[in-house]
């Protein structure tokens, strides 16, 4: 396909992704879930799950292999978008006094999964044959106990702004639990690839560039920034552009160490100046990133996906035994660690809730598995299941503790930290 013919087909491919994640999206606030899980579900309606199942010809039309890369490319400006505005977001001072429990969560919620996704794996390979041919075991093995470990940041991160969390405390302390498992998750990730390709090359070339690059961000990016943000003689435009052009190349940098330009972005984030220039920006970036190109990423991923495979008892079977696993060993061993480290109950019980949820950062590593050639489809199918049961749980679990704690509280007020862990009401 050329160039010219490769534009009309992707146009029309993103209206089609727009209007069916809009509907599904509408669908599911509905039924109480927030409009990124109807985004998720919809990007696998598209796939060969259900639009390639019932219509193989209308979606082999509408999704070429040359607007899948295009939907790649298009779906990584949303993610870089996304997460640099979930950083501008994020208050580091909002979780001083907690760095005990944020440590003791992240930890406790990125080695326990790890261990029991290893597993799962020996298991699945002994019972289903989910390896693929030519992957070592051990690769295969610590690869699933990463994309087990790992965290949806991004969509933890919108889940907490669509219910007015993003200021209190109890979201504070999520967001940064979920940031630092990420992180944690992708540096084993790179030692997955490193394994993969026999070199410890990747390992150091990650956590090295990761040093520099906070380094450089908080020792000169952060100026820059500040100065542009706070110029009178620099346009509204050309404080979009600067902007633009250091969040590209902060992408770009951790793209190529290895940490995935996901975190260049939110570092980018939290380093941005504040103020109403600094809004404005956030202001014009943020709807077009969201609306119109994350969607995009979420049915790549969809493309990726084979329910059908599920038909086999053995491996649906073996799947159900997977999310479980992923539910007690996230949700469980993050509750477990906050209550440790001296966090109230309705506190840490919504802590191991919201970093249980996985989907948009494990589509994310179960693709980079998939194209580093570690994923076979059957287990790639397995895991995006557990991405999306991990995440469309979230907001159910999340309004029945908010009911239970209202009726156990009922007409008297509220204990000071049970009121951080609310929801903001509009």
């Amino acid at each position: 396909m050329t160039p010219t013919q490769a534009a009309p087909a992707f146009f029309l491919a993103v209206v089609v992704i727009l209007v069916v994640c809009r509907l599904v999206g509408m669908l599911a606030v509905k039924i109480g879930q927030p409009p990124v899980v109807g985004e998720m579900v919809s990007g696998v309606l598209l796939g060969p799950s259900l639009l390639g199942l019932v219509l193989p010809g209308v979606q082999a039309a509408l999704f070429p292999d040359t607007v899948r890369m295009l939907l790649y490319l298009g779906g990584q400006i949303g993610l870089v978008i996304y997460m640099f505005g979930a950083g501008y977001e994020f208050r580091v001072g909002a979780i001083k006094g907690s760095v005990k429990s944020v440590v003791s969560v992240s930890a406790a919620g990125t080695v326990v999964p790890l261990v029991l996704g290893v597993g799962v794996s020996v298991l699945g390979a002994n019972w289903v044959g989910i390896l693929k041919p030519g992957v070592s075991p051990a690769v295969s093995a610590v690869f699933v106990g990463v994309a087990i470990a790992i965290t949806a940041f991004p969509m933890l991160a919108r889940i907490i702004t669509e219910r007015g969390l993003g200021g209190t405390r109890f979201g504070s302390l999520a967001l940064a639990c979920g940031a630092l498992d990420d992180v944690l998750a992708w540096v084993l990730l790179a030692v997955v690839l490193g394994m993969h390709a026999g070199s410890s090359g990747p390992v150091a070339t990650a956590v090295g560039g990761g040093v520099l690059f906070a380094l450089l961000v908080w020792l000169v990016v952060r100026r820059v920034l500040a100065k542009t943000m706070a110029s009178p003689r620099v346009s509204a435009d050309q404080r979009i552009l600067v902007t633009a052009v250091f969040l590209f190349g902060a992408a770009w940098f951790t793209d190529v160490i290895g940490l995935y330009a996901v975190f260049g972005a939110f570092v980018l984030g939290i380093a941005f100046p504040r103020g109403e220039a600094a809004d404005a920006v956030l202001a014009k970036l943020m709807p077009i990133g969201r609306i119109v190109f994350l969607p995009l990423f979420f049915t790549y991923s969809g493309l990726n996906t084979r329910f059908a495979l599920l038909a086999d008892p053995n491996l649906l079977a073996y799947a159900v035994v997977v999310v479980v696993v992923a539910v007690i060993g996230k949700l469980g061993a993050s509750w477990a660690a906050a209550r440790l480290a001296g966090e109230p109950q309705p506190i840490a019980l919504r802590v191991g809730v919201l970093v249980n949820a996985r989907g948009l950062m494990q589509l994310i590593a179960l693709n980079v598995g998939l194209q580093a050639g570690i994923v076979s489809p059957s287990l790639f199918t397995v895991l995006v299941l557990v991405a999306l049961v991990t995440t469309i749980m979230t907001a159910p679990i999340l309004s029945w503790l908010d009911r239970r704690d209202g009726r156990r509280y009922a007409g008297q007020e509220l204990p000071e930290f049970l009121r951080s862990a609310q929801p903001a009401r509009s």
